[in-house]
């Protein structure tokens, strides 16, 4: 797969073109001109007058934009024709979402999906989903090289990294990024899953549905459905129990 690093290098391009292309993908002219001014005029706006304005306006530069969107300041949105919002979603300061590579299936948020501060959804190939409800904690990064599919009320604590792709480092005679990149598969993640603290889940990994993952984790396999796994790389604790109607702590 061509990195952005080699697109880069094959641009011919103008600067304002390259740049063109990098924010909005192949629109008309008149949509990037709209979508400079609303991400310079509205973008950095603080307060509540910034969220009530870039609640009206943002809408018109997505895919879909749903009811009830808020977006904090300095949200950086790449290819937003390729990105399909829910109702009430919520998307929360100096974050990126970035559709460049996720093809006709793009990024979807699906409704009262939240992204905590600093995060970073980003496709370089391959659709990314979060499905209803779920929650991705503050300074998370999912990166799509081959599809990531999160499923409904997913809770993701902060720090989480679910990456779908590795770089060729055969010979040591040529610089690793330049050896190219491959991926062993898409990452799925049930619902009803939880996510701990700083949990990395790699490419080609499934994760069953009520899943729990230990703070820390490195899922570097498939996971049953109810499992608890910790550890790196993560190995299955125990099962939960799907009848139990108590309170229960789970500690790793």
């Amino acid at each position: 797969m061509r990195t952005f690093r080699e697109q880069l290098k094959e641009s011919r391009c103008s600067p304002i073109r390259t740049y063109r292309d990098l924010t909005v993908g192949n629109g008309s002219v008149p949509h990037f001109f709209l979508y400079e001014l609303l991400t310079c005029l509205l973008g950095p706006l603080p307060g509540g007058a910034g969220l009530l304005l870039r609640k009206m306006f943002y809408p018109g530069l997505f895919q879909h934009g749903g009811r009830g969107l808020i977006i904090g300041r300095n949200v950086v949105l790449r290819h937003p024709e390729k990105i399909s919002i829910g109702n009430n979603v919520t998307i929360d300061d100096n974050c990126l979402v970035d559709a460049r590579g996720a093809g006709l299936e793009g990024i979807v948020l699906e409704e009262e999906v939240i992204i905590n501060r600093n995060c970073i959804i980003q496709s370089r190939s391959g659709p990314i989903r979060m499905g209803h409800g779920t929650s991705l904690g503050s300074n998370s990064v999912i990166v799509s090289w081959c599809g990531i599919d999160i499923g409904e009320k997913v809770l993701a604590a902060g720090g989480i990294y679910i990456s779908a792709g590795v770089y060729h480092f055969d010979n040591p005679e040529i610089a690793i990024m330049d050896q190219g990149s491959y991926t062993k598969g898409p990452i799925h993640i049930g619902r009803d899953c939880w996510l701990g603290t700083r949990a990395v889940v790699l490419d080609g990994v499934n994760i069953g549905d009520g899943a729990v993952i230990g703070a820390g984790a490195v899922v570097t396999k498939d996971l049953p459905e109810y499992s608890i796994a910790s550890g790196v790389p993560a190995k299955v604790k125990k099962t939960r129990n799907k009848h139990f109607s108590g309170n229960r702590q789970c500690n790793f």
